[in-house]
């Protein structure tokens, strides 16, 4: 029986491996299948582990800083990268270029640049003792106009009228919440149902008048009756025509509020499905306002360019020169006469037209009618004889610095900056007369340049002098103000739609001084009654 040893099982058995000579160096010659393609990036262990990858090849910055601690010895191939090896058509690059900058971002991003490299000074601080790095130029500069912007906050505006502890409030509309209303306007549903009056025509010679051949204002003794909505016997008459009764100095006033900053207040009454608009006895809310929108606004009281008196002398030119202005041998009468003449009255009458018009007020729910009251100042004839009917209004210059008149010495020549200033300023005066205009359906709107001129002796008093003239057509001059009108017949949709949510009785609009809101009250019946009697003793 042969033994194990010689049998050979259960012994190791040994093959000897296979041997490649590499003649030139020392390591395989060739690569085995299951290693084919895959990269092989050489290294050595002296080298630091830093990232392993990078997705997005802009950490320039990254790698130039930890170039030190991260280098490699042999160095970072290209072995991972990515190669499009097919052509595909639909592939796009998405656009790396810098967009297009505006001048004014380039020129803001210049001064940021300017900004940020000013001059630094080191200056101890006496408290501490330390070492601290300030602006070398210090800020009077910026506080000046930071004075100049808070000027608003600094003077104390009077409210038109005192809120009562019994007045019960309840509405109240932020100016946010009518920024966006819209409702198309009427257009071709407008319809005049009474014209009453007479109108003399435009003096053309007035366009002529330039800086050099100036036109002091003259004072007249015409009368101008300031009626109110419920006074109005015409409107009486028209009561069953409409649901909604107000004048266009009215309408104007609520439709143009988001831009007001001044208070002022309007009386509503509700009676049965009808509502008037009124004016309060007593008020100044026919007075025009003078840089109401401005940022150095002026002074409440106490000066000779107080905020009233500057009121009473804009109302007074702008009076003045929408009569100076008229040919009084040429005239056109109306159908009907001025319904506010009475037997007693022996000054001469304004010229003026009363248009009685009717305007539909539609919206989402139920639609309502508006009977308003408009008012045109003259009449005019183009080329081929049609006429025009056109209202005359007066921009006036007040603050004359050093006796020295701006208006006087760039009027001829830069009329449209100073046309931009005055947009500026009195934002909310211009919006109220562009949409009177317009309610009342004049073809031209016709503005009035009245400088001050100052007196040549103590005893003399300020007299004012017409500049120039300028002519726009209504609806156009809107859009030059930027003033929407389908967002002003929104807002008078929204205040007529609160208020025939209301029960019967008497109300009062207030819009609070320098508050972008409007609030409505609830008043006795008897409030007001004792001003409007003093009033009319007065009268």
């Amino acid at each position: 029986m042969p033994s194990l040893a010689e049998s050979g099982e259960g012994l190791a058995r040994f093959e000897t491996p296979r041997v490649v000579n590499n003649p030139v160096g020392w390591g395989p010659i060739s690569i085995p299948e299951r290693f084919r393609d895959i990269p092989y990036q050489p290294f050595s262990k002296s080298d630091n582990l830093g990232q392993i990858t990078d997705w997005t090849g802009s950490l320039l910055n990254e790698r130039t800083k930890y170039r030190s601690n991260y280098h490699q010895q042999f160095g970072s191939g290209a072995h991972y990268s990515y190669y499009h090896e097919e052509d595909d058509t639909t592939f796009q690059l998405v656009d790396t270029t810098k967009p297009q900058r505006s001048l004014y971002q380039r020129s803001r991003a210049r001064y940021q640049n300017r900004r940020n490299q000013r001059p630094t000074q080191r200056v101890q601080d006496p408290k501490t003792g330390r070492m601290t790095v300030t602006p070398k130029y210090n800020n009077t500069r910026r506080n000046h106009w930071n004075s100049r912007n808070d000027n608003k906050n600094q003077v104390k505006l009077k409210p038109s009228v005192e809120v009562c502890k019994d007045w019960e409030l309840k509405v109240e509309i932020e100016y946010s919440q009518i920024a966006k209303v819209q409702l198309p306007f009427p257009g071709k549903d407008v319809a005049t149902l009474a014209e009453c009056g007479t109108v003399e025509y435009y003096n053309k010679r007035f366009d002529r008048i330039t800086t050099k051949a100036e036109v002091p204002l003259q004072p007249n003794n015409r009368l101008f009756h300031n009626i109110s909505t419920t006074d109005d016997p015409v409107i009486r008459e028209l009561v069953k025509e409409a649901q909604v009764f107000a004048t266009d100095s009215i309408l104007s006033t609520i439709m143009t509020c988001p831009r007001s900053y001044y208070s002022w207040d309007i009386i509503i009454q509700r009676i049965g499905t009808k509502l008037f608009f009124d004016k309060r006895d007593g008020s100044d809310f026919h007075l025009l306002t003078v840089n109401e929108t401005a940022n150095d606004l002026p002074v409440a009281e106490g000066s000779s360019n107080s905020m009233h008196k500057l009121a009473v002398e804009a109302t007074y030119i702008n009076q003045t020169f929408s009569q100076q202005c008229l040919k009084r041998e040429q005239q056109k009468s109306f159908a009907r006469p001025n319904p506010f003449i009475s037997k007693d009255e022996t000054d001469e009458l304004s010229s003026v037209c009363y248009r009685y018009r009717k305007f539909p007020l539609l919206g989402p729910g139920e639609h309502y009618t508006v009977i308003c009251r408009t008012e045109v100042d003259a009449v005019t004839s183009t080329s081929s004889g049609e006429e025009q009917l056109m209202c005359i209004k007066a921009l006036n210059e007040w603050d004359l610095k050093g006796g020295n008149s701006e208006w006087r010495q760039k009027l001829d020549t830069q009329r449209g900056d100073i046309l931009t200033t005055e947009m500026k300023n009195n934002k909310c005066k211009l919006a109220k007369w562009t949409v009177s205009s317009i309610l009342a359906g004049a073809d031209l709107l016709k503005f009035g340049y009245v400088t001050r001129s100052m007196p040549r002796s103590s005893g003399e008093s300020i007299g004012h002098s017409i500049l120039a003239t300028q002519q726009f057509i209504p609806k156009q001059f809107a859009a030059q103000i930027s003033l929407d009108m389908n967002n002003a017949w929104g807002i008078l949709r929204v205040i007529v739609d609160k208020c025939m949510q209301l029960k019967d009785g008497k109300y009062v609009l207030y819009k609070e001084p320098a508050k972008p809101v409007l609030r409505i009250y609830k008043v006795p019946e008897n409030t007001f009654e004792e001003n409007e009697d003093s009033a009319d003793d007065e009268d």
